[in-house]
């Protein structure tokens, strides 16, 4: 039976052997189940730390923190609480055994009892070293408690050794949870004690710009380094070049990287995959290689990241064949395909409908040891719904949920979309209604895929209540849904429904597609509303979109059939036919009759545009030529200089004639 009387006469041979050999002495003894006391303990961390034996001391606090080393006389709290007890704040090695406890509570993970014993070390008056401070830092950020790390960083700075990795902290944590006007505070106040920011700390705040969304205060913040003589490194290139591209700068970023290689900075292998994955979204994949033999000329090892971004690539412009190549290549030069590996190339076979080849690399994806995760089912099951495969689909969803995986609502999405695209939009809601049942919420996308099946279907009533319960579940429906919407009511006819969606788009700060407007365009041509179609063929044009021929012919016809015929004596001329052959002009129009002819002749056809009257171009063409060689002063050919004239002035000729 362990008892606590063998360690007390342990502790005297403690106390004549040196440190290690103590510390030695006192293992073996916990090892054979000798209980210690508050004593035997205090005196072998005392002897560790003033031996500056740090890395013994903590491992021992570590043990008794976890419970390695435990005793019926004390508990881990109990035994801390004698070690610090105020009397011995005069002792020589009290700081250094506060600073090790809490050490030893951060490497616990444990940021409360740490930062408990860091407040009653600053409320003793003791003063903790900054490494102890930064160390708490850290771990209160990194456990989420920012708002306590932020607290502590402010109340006791002027208690405690503060340097730039502190204020770097501060300042990262700052960006982490998107506070960057304080992520600035901190770097002012870092300014105003006197210490200069290194390019690690103005990397780090740049790069809380770039993800914060704020690319010009990141950019003033590069541009102030220059003027302080603070030289950036490849990294603080690298995250300005990331942020520039993901805000759609990519002029800016590439002209960075061009900078980054006259200044003489090497870029790492973090700017190349930067620079890669850019080539891969444009479609410059010529480009993109090119930079991968840049890096291997340059002697940049690529890691499964960069051949990731070529294999992506590849696939997106579905040369798969090459795609699996490169990964065959990647093997060869000794880096192990991730699961972001396999799952884009299963997904690029899926996209070009070879499902054979995707399960062939499913399967040989779990022979690699590599455990399928719920993406790569969702790939195989929407490849397997495109082809219509409905024993793969089953197959799939019953090894994703043997191995655990339960459907997410990405899955469910995949199998109602499946289901629309075949007709099958019963079938649909109850998928909807077992994902409910699972205890899901659907979001904007279920509902536009069960909006977009029921508008297929025709069935706009169930799809009006649908779209309407949005607005009660808090979802704001995004222009996918309005188009589908659209589509839905001029297929049924509704031209006036779907005029109130399109005013709703613009007024929520959307675009209409263009298939949205020329199906609206049509259902009002169709009822000869041809002025409301007019409206939105000028909106539509001034939204930079481009209507159709077919548009445009549309509203033409429309606007025949709603305008009654114009009458005048010249347009109700006989036909040209009914004329008798053209006579050399004998009035005394002259050599005047002629320019006004040639005129008429070159304008003409321009003014016949802009009316859209070219259907009646040839007859009054016909007629006109005729009238000209009529006597000046006679009525008919006060007609044909008038006519010609307003022909020459269509707007004119037709809202005076409307007039009329």
């Amino acid at each position: 039976m362990a008892q606590t009387q063998p360690a007390l006469i342990l502790l005297p041979k403690m106390v004549k052997s040196p440190p290690l050999k103590a510390l030695s002495l006192f293992t073996s003894s916990a090892l054979q189940g000798f209980q210690h006391t508050h004593q035997s303990i205090s005196f072998i961390l005392h002897l560790l730390i003033s031996s500056n034996l740090f890395s013994h001391s903590q491992s021992l606090l570590l043990k008794l923190i976890s419970g390695q080393i435990s005793s019926s006389s004390f508990t881990p709290s109990s035994l801390f609480h004698e070690l610090t007890q105020p009397h011995l704040d005069s002792c020589p090695t009290h700081v250094l055994i506060h600073e090790a406890i809490i050490n030893a509570h951060v490497r616990s993970q444990l940021p409360e009892q740490a930062l408990f014993y860091f407040n009653q070390m600053i409320g003793r008056g003791l003063v903790p070293g900054s490494n102890t401070f930064n160390n708490l830092l850290i771990l209160l950020i990194k456990s989420n408690f920012f708002e306590k790390a932020w607290r502590v960083f402010n109340e006791t700075k002027g208690n405690v050794k503060l340097d730039v990795y502190s204020f770097g902290i501060m300042i990262k944590g700052c960006c982490e949870v998107g506070y960057l006007d304080k992520g600035f505070e901190v770097l002012g106040q870092m300014e105003e004690m006197g210490l200069s920011p290194n390019v690690v700390v103005y990397t780090t705040l740049i790069d809380g710009c770039c993800k914060n969304g704020d690319i010009e205060r990141g950019k003033q913040l590069f541009y102030k380094m220059g003027e302080l003589d603070v030289v950036a490194n490849q990294y603080t290139y690298t995250v300005l070049i990331n942020g520039f591209f993901k805000m759609g700068l990519k002029k800016d970023g590439i002209e960075l990287y061009e900078k980054m290689k006259l200044t003489g900075i090497v870029p790492n292998v973090y700017t190349y995959n930067s620079m890669i994955c850019r080539c891969c979204n444009d479609g410059k994949l010529n480009n993109a290689f090119e930079l991968f033999d840049e890096m291997r000329e340059r002697g940049v090892a690529c890691n499964v990241v960069t051949y990731n971004t070529l294999i992506g690539g590849l696939c997106q412009e579905r040369r798969v064949l090459e795609a699996e190549r490169l990964m065959c290549r990647m093997k060869r030069d000794g880096l192990r395909p991730n699961l972001v590996s396999y799952n884009t190339l299963i997904d690029g076979y899926c996209s070009i409908g070879n499902l054979d080849k995707a399960s062939s690399l499913f399967n040989q994806m779990k022979s690699s040891g590599q455990s399928p995760s719920l993406a790569t089912y969702n790939i195989l099951i929407a490849g397997f719904s495109e082809a219509k495969n409905s024993a793969g689909v089953t197959d799939m969803v019953r090894e994703m949920e043997a191995r655990g995986l339960s459907p997410s609502k990405v899955t469910y999405t995949i199998l109602m979309d499946a289901l629309v695209r075949s007709d099958n939009i019963e079938k649909a809601f109850q998928i909807y209604s077992s994902m409910e049942k699972a205890g899901l919420v659907a979001d904007i996308y279920i509902y536009g895929v069960l909006i977009h099946g029921l508008c297929v279907v025709g069935d706009m009533k169930e799809a009006s209540k649908l779209f309407k319960s949005l607005d009660e579940m808090h979802l704001k429906p995004n222009d996918v849904i309005y188009n589908t919407m659209i589509y839905g009511y001029c297929k049924e006819g509704s031209s006036y429904r779907a005029l109130r969606l399109l005013k709703e788009m613009g007024e929520n700060g959307m675009v209409p597609n263009v298939a949205s407007y020329n199906s609206t365009i049509r259902v009002l041509c169709k009822d000869e509303k041809w002025t409301e179609a007019e409206v939105l063929l000028k909106e539509m044009t001034e939204l930079g979109l481009k209507p159709s021929v077919s548009i445009w012919n549309m509203i033409s016809k429309a606007r025949r059939k709603s305008i009654p015929p114009l009458r005048n004596e010249f347009y109700d001329l006989p036909e040209t036919s009914s004329f008798p052959p053209c006579r050399k002009p004998k009035s005394r129009l002259g050599k005047r009759s002629g320019s006004i002819t040639s005129n008429l002749i070159q304008n003409l056809p321009v003014g016949m545009e802009e009316a859209d009257c070219f259907h009646v171009l040839p007859t009054i063409v016909s007629n006109l030529l005729r009238l000209m060689s009529e006597p000046r002063h006679s009525r008919r050919g006060q007609v044909a200089l008038e006519a010609s004239s307003n022909l020459l002035n269509p707007c004119k000729f037709l809202r005076r004639k409307g007039d009329s």
